[in-house]
């Protein structure tokens, strides 16, 4: 295989092993919200960005508590009758849920609370609804888009016990268990019986599963297995008044009626708490093989892309690029070598299967037709597993490199593959030299574009050129300003360059239909309009507490932390 690169001068001989971090530090991202009006349409106006006289709010003007009830003696003394010894209020403990995993954004909650079934979840929300008590549901807290911490003082739910394997079916491959597991654990027993989980994410050593599907987490095995929504075949949920929803199914086909897990999947706890997931697992691949290629133009690396799904087929798992100055901040910050010559663009291409000879051979012609078509100038390949994980690093540790560049702008989008670089290039272009470093990498398969702007340090008057006009040019060409981190707390504001108006109204009567009191996932996903700012419009989601509450501080940056309007993590 290896001699089809033999036949350009550029083929290294040999791969330098690198140096493999654990997971990278996690860095900034996405604007902290704007206390914006509903635009009239769903256009791509500045208007979005625009508070109701008309005038740009603070970048960092938290969003105003609601009027729910305040935590009393009474109150903890259900909550540590429900839950001996589980039910948590010394400051220290709560501190570190009441951050994101980043130190960046603080709320004030005053109490943690973890269940370990789903009855005890269940008795929390029905208790929390009777008292107007506002809850924000913590899986491993790994979000990256505010949705995982409160923004005030919240009552913190915290699937973490709820960790237990219900059952593995191995002729079938469905994996039945709690809210609470950790990815990777989840994935080391699948392992033992030669099956595997059919998502991998940078975090997944500390997020949760609930928590995936949640947000429907991507990751770099979407190209192959799909998303969770295909995968995921049953949740347990409860629902904001304690009403427990079991549509834990283990069946691949059921069409008797609404297939209402689909709700809550990418739903980001704004319609209930799972507590459970049964989820189809693919077997354990036999053979993995990694190619790390050189192109010398955008147009190149597409073709590639279409010539690999044409002649790999059903044993491509994973097709990743990243750009020079990606490979430059590798190179600058990591001193991670260059493991082929220097190109403008670069491809990580994986393929997983059950037979080494078929799997071999099948990439070797695709290899040789890339070559000779002039489609790549030079590559590597890789099949053990400490080269495989060299090559990976090339891609995984990007955002670890950017962390050392500077303040970090970054933002995940989606569009159609074809349009993924231009948005760089349209950027590079737009900011000039006002940006010390524009970067673009990610997951060409599934059309994801992770865009990253570094200066040194932070500019508001960089952000401001930066926003809304990455927003108003992904709309443009019908992309999505979320591929696969959702809006949490941060994006709220900016759903309407990637939903209608009427669809945003839809999702508003879905959430006053399971959550009338708003007392579940707070300020996350609607915009202000849909809430009480717009009480009394038909369609309009709101919430009607009984009484105001005095006001509390909005959340609060860490100690030491860059900023609380922008951050991200692992891509």
């Amino acid at each position: 295989m290896l001699g089809v690169f033999q036949t350009t001068q550029k083929l290294r001989t040999s791969l330098r092993l690198l140096s493999r971090a654990g997971l990278p530090p996690v860095d900034l991202q996405v604007q902290l919200l704007l206390r914006g009006r509903c635009p009239q349409s769903a256009t791509f106006s500045r208007e979005l960005h625009l508070g109701p006289g008309g005038s740009a709010s603070s970048p960092a003007a938290a969003p105003q508590r609601l009027p729910f009830s305040r935590v009393t003696v009474e109150d903890l003394t259900f909550f540590r009758k429900t839950l001996p010894g589980r039910a948590i209020t010394d400051p220290d403990l709560v501190q570190s849920s009441n951050e994101d995993w980043l130190k960046s954004v603080r709320g004030s909650s005053e109490v943690l609370l973890r269940p370990q079934t789903t009855q005890e979840v269940s008795q929390i929300l029905s208790y929390c609804q009777s008292r107007n008590l506002a809850v924000n549901p913590q899986g491993g807290n790994t979000g990256l888009v505010g949705g995982s911490v409160p923004v005030y003082d919240e009552i913190i739910l915290s699937t973490s016990l709820m960790n237990n394997i219900l059952s593995f079916d191995k002729i079938s491959g469905i994996l039945t268990c709690q809210a609470g597991c950790v990815l990777e654990n989840l994935s080391l027993y699948l392992e033992e019986r030669d099956y595997i989980m059919p998502l991998d994410l940078g975090a997944k050593g500390s997020c949760q599963i609930g928590g995936n599907v949640a947000t429907n987490a991507g990751g770099l095995r979407l190209l192959r297995y799909g998303s969770l929504r295909g995968t995921v075949l049953g949740l347990e949920v409860v629902l904001a008044d304690g009403q427990v929803l079991d549509c834990l199914s283990t069946l691949r086909k059921d069409n008797t009626g609404y297939d209402l897990k689909q709700l809550f999947i990418g739903s980001e706890g704004t319609l209930g708490v799972i507590t459970a997931v049964s989820i189809l697992c693919p077997r354990k691949p036999k053979s993995v093989n990694v190619v790390f290629l050189g192109c010398e133009t955008f147009d190149q690396l597409l073709k590639s892309f279409q010539l690999c799904k044409g002649m790999l087929g059903e044993i491509l798992s994973a097709f990743e690029f990243l750009d020079s100055e990606c490979m430059r901040l590798l190179n600058t910050h990591l001193k991670l070598a260059n493991p082929i010559s220097d190109c403008p663009f670069y491809i990580v291409i994986e393929t997983s299967g059950s037979d080494s000879d078929h799997d071999s051979q099948k990439l070797h012609n695709f290899l040789e037709e890339a070559m000779t078509s002039l489609l790549v100038t030079d590559g590597t390949v890789a099949t053990e597993e400490s080269k495989i994980k060299t090559l990976w690093s090339m891609r995984e540790r990007v955002t670890e490199a950017l962390t050392h560049d500077g303040f970090t702008y970054k933002y995940d989008i989606s569009l159609p593959v074809e349009r993924i670089y231009q948005l760089v290039t349209d950027m590079r272009q737009h900011l000039g030299e006002r940006a010390r470093s524009v970067v673009g990498y990610g997951h060409v398969g599934d059309g994801n574009l992770h865009l990253n702007i570094t200066s040194s340090a932070k500019d508001p008057a960089l952000l401001a050129s930066i926003e809304p006009f990455i927003y108003e040019w992904t709309a443009k060409f019908q992309g999505s300003i979320s591929a696969e981190h959702g809006l949490g707390l941060k994006k709220r504001n900016y759903i309407y360059y990637s939903k209608s108006r009427p669809t945003v109204a839809v999702m508003g009567k879905m959430k006053t239909l399971l959550d009338p009191k708003g007392l579940g996932v707070q300020w996350r996903v609607f915009p202000p309009c849909q809430r009480s700012r717009c009480a009394g419009e038909p369609g309009r989601w709101r919430s009607t507490p009984p009484s105001p509450s005095p006001p509390t501080s909005p959340p609060q940056l860490a100690a030491g932390s860059r900023t609380a309007s922008h951050f991200h993590g692992i891509e």
